[in-house]
C-alpha cells in the first residue's frame, strides 16, 4: 500500500528534478534556435548609416575622391627629425595643408544635404564629427609646431575613436574615398 508520504518522495526525488532541468534544457534550445532563425532570415540587414538618398552619397564620393588624389599628391614620405623643430614645423605645415584639403572636401559636401529624411537627421552628425577630426588635426599640428612629436590624439565618442564612427558611415555609404585618413 502506498502512503501519501511515498508520493511526496517521489514527486519531488531525483525523477522530478530530472524532468525539470530537461524541459529547462528544451525552452533554452527552442529559445536559441528561434533567435538565429529571426536573425538570420527575418532581421533587418541594412546598416543603421545607410541613407536613401544614393544620389547624394555618389556625389560625397566624387568630392572626397578628387580630395584624397589631392590630398596624396601632398605627401611627403621623408623621415621626421623629431629632435629638430624646424623639421617638426615642416611636418606642421604639410599636416595644415592635407587638413585644408580635407576641410574644403566637408564644406562642398554640405553644401547639399540629402532629401531623405534618414540622411537629413544623420548626415549633419556625420558632418560635426567630420568637423571635431579636422580640429583634432588642427590641434595636432599645434603640438607639432610647439617642437613636440606626440602622437595624433582624436576625439572618442562612445569610447570609440571618432575617426572610426566617420568611416563607418562611409562604408556604409559606399563613400570610401570618405573614410578619414590615417596619414598621422
Amino acid at each position: 500500500m502506498t502512503t501519501e508520504s511515498d508520493l511526496a518522495s517521489v514527486e519531488s526525488g531525483p525523477g522530478l528534478r530530472f524532468r525539470i532541468g530537461r524541459v529547462v534544457i528544451a525552452a533554452m534550445l527552442l529559445g536559441l534556435i528561434a533567435f538565429w532563425t529571426w536573425a538570420l532570415f527575418f532581421a533587418s540587414k541594412e546598416s543603421i548609416n545607410r541613407i536613401e538618398d544614393r544620389a547624394w552619397a555618389e556625389r560625397a564620393e566624387q568630392i572626397c575622391a578628387t580630395a584624397e588624389l589631392e590630398r596624396q599628391s601632398l605627401a611627403d614620405y621623408r623621415r621626421v627629425d623629431t629632435s629638430d623643430p624646424a623639421s617638426l614645423t615642416e611636418r606642421a605645415a604639410s599636416v595644415d595643408r592635407a587638413t585644408d584639403l580635407l576641410e574644403t572636401m566637408i564644406d562642398e559636401i554640405s553644401a547639399r544635404q540629402p532629401n531623405d529624411p534618414k540622411g537629413a537627421e544623420i548626415v549633419p552628425m556625420w558632418i560635426s564629427d567630420y568637423r571635431d577630426y579636422l580640429g583634432n588635426r588642427r590641434d595636432h599640428a599645434e603640438v607639432l609646431r610647439s617642437g613636440s612629436n606626440d602622437p595624433f590624439r582624436e576625439t572618442r565618442v562612445d569610447n570609440l575613436p571618432i575617426s572610426e564612427r566617420l568611416g563607418a558611415f562611409a562604408v556604409a555609404n559606399e563613400m570610401e574615398s570618405c573614410v578619414p585618413p590615417f596619414d598621422l
